[in-house]
């Protein structure tokens, strides 16, 4: 599985991966700024121009990046995911701790942990309804790659719950508070179980860097280099 990417700039490499029904265009305002770093910002399977696959399991996407990071030779990188391309991102750093240098992850799902399949991504589905009505066309991308996710990040992943002590970056996580149809009480444990994390809440929903891009890039570029201090929440803390 080829993923079809844009490159720009040079320096340090960083990794953007998009959301689930979205692609690499929705990186371009934040590209711009981010001066002295190699941008990567592929379409994940299933997305944009990058082909379309007869499944779709979310340690698939993680496959995929792993391998084009391989062939781009990018032994450290810094990786920056929305929502599926969070938890994909997490699932990358999860499995090659030592590759990933800084982790951001914008208001990515949080499955449960154990239990029932949760109703927190019901929400999503309806938001996601016009995927049959045409969207998917609109917006290219498969629609049973989206709606595959969500069924799974609906059920329980004890594993990745497991697995987030492994992740060794230092990791920004942002939540778009009440207004996403991410629970924050979830990222809030995902933050609790990442031993090196920023809890960070803009509180605009769950496209941060689309909705509120300034302070996305206020939030996030400071945590891209370290010689400066980080960005802080509305009320003034960081956790």
């Amino acid at each position: 599985m080829k993923l079809f990417h844009d490159t720009f700039g040079d320096g340090p490499p960083v990794a953007l991966l998009h959301g689930g029904g979205s692609g690499r265009a929705t990186w371009a305002g934040f590209v711009g700024a981010l001066t002295g770093f190699r941008a990567v910002t592929p379409d994940l399977r299933g997305h944009g121009a990058s082909p379309r696959a007869a499944g779709y399991p979310l340690s698939g996407y993680a496959d995929d990046v792993i391998e084009l990071l391989d062939d781009l030779g990018l032994d450290r990188v810094t990786l920056i995911g929305h929502s599926l391309g969070g938890f994909t991102a997490s699932l990358v750093a999860q499995r090659q701790p030592d590759r990933v240098t800084r982790l951001v992850l914008e208001d990515p799902p949080a499955p449960p942990r154990h239990g029932t399949a949760s109703g927190g991504f019901s929400r999503a589905r309806l938001a996601l309804a016009g995927v049959a009505g045409g969207l998917s066309l609109r917006r290219r991308f498969d629609k049973q790659a989206l709606l595959s996710a969500i069924t799974q990040l609906r059920e329980p992943q004890p594993d990745w719950w497991e697995a987030l002590p492994a992740i060794s970056a230092p990791t920004l996580l942002l939540s778009g508070g009440p207004k996403s149809h991410i629970p924050p009480a979830g990222l809030a444990a995902v933050a609790e179980a990442v031993p090196d994390c920023r809890l960070v809440t803009v509180p605009v929903g769950h496209r941060i860097h689309s909705t509120a891009p300034v302070r996305f890039r206020e939030t996030v570029l400071p945590f891209l280099r370290p010689d400066t201090s980080g960005g802080t929440d509305v009320s003034g803390e960081m956790r």
